[in-house]
């Protein structure tokens, strides 16, 4: 069992002290919790496979399901994949920074991130805190919601530290999620496209934007 700090953190200008610390345990390979604008997240440097297994081992998770990966600039994901799909641009434009995961195919620098899939998941949350701590850590984030494999993906800082405290090296605390419920995830490595999870962005609301394309 690790030692947790708790940081109680400024949705609107987050504190850099905080941020800054928070970053350097993600540059060592440490893991950290923090808000996002669905749910909380458990974070981790997604350019060290140890770091990445982390993530599994803490939620008691099965190395099958994929893990997402977030970004602070949309400039960010060309080299983790292989090509932009027509209707991804479309997408990006209207969801990102936001509640929409997107699988694309994987470059060959993506296929490393991903322990060898020919998929990636790629997100730009809408949550400052977020942002500030994926630039300020300089890597990608490997995420998923922060909680043990099965049960709720926690929307408040109160949950997310019931589940983690004392399995992670920092907690980012600011009260609850914008949108209080998971991230939808769209498959664009296929054709037509396929909605893999309805979250905050209903399928209906995607299939209407995206017909014709």
């Amino acid at each position: 069992m690790r030692r947790t700090t708790i940081f109680k953190v400024n949705p609107l200008h987050p504190e850099k002290e905080k941020i800054k610390q928070a970053a350097e345990v993600i540059k060592k390979g440490g893991l950290v919790v923090f808000p996002t604008d669905t749910v909380y997240g458990l974070g981790a440097n997604a350019f060290l496979p140890e770091a990445r297994k982390k993530i599994y081992w803490i939620k008691e998770r099965s190395f099958d399901k994929p893990l997402i990966f977030l970004l602070d600039e949309i400039k960010k994901i060309y080299p983790l994949i292989s090509e932009l799909p027509k209707n991804a641009k479309k997408l990006i434009k209207k969801y990102w920074p936001g509640p929409l995961s997107i699988i694309f195919k994987s470059s060959p620098l993506g296929t490393i991130l991903t322990g060898g899939s020919r998929t990636i998941g790629l997100r730009i949350p809408d949550n400052q805190i977020a942002l500030s701590l994926i630039s300020a850590s300089g890597v990608p984030l490997a995420t998923t919601s922060a909680n043990l494999s099965g049960e709720k993906s926690p929307v408040t800082a109160k949950e997310a530290i019931k589940n983690l405290k004392n399995k992670v090296e920092v907690i980012l605390a600011c009260g609850e999620t914008k949108y209080k419920v998971e991230s939808t995830i769209i498959d664009l490595s296929v054709v037509p496209f396929l909605v893999i999870r309805e979250g905050y962005i209903k399928k209906t609301e995607l299939n209407n934007l995206l017909v014709g394309w």
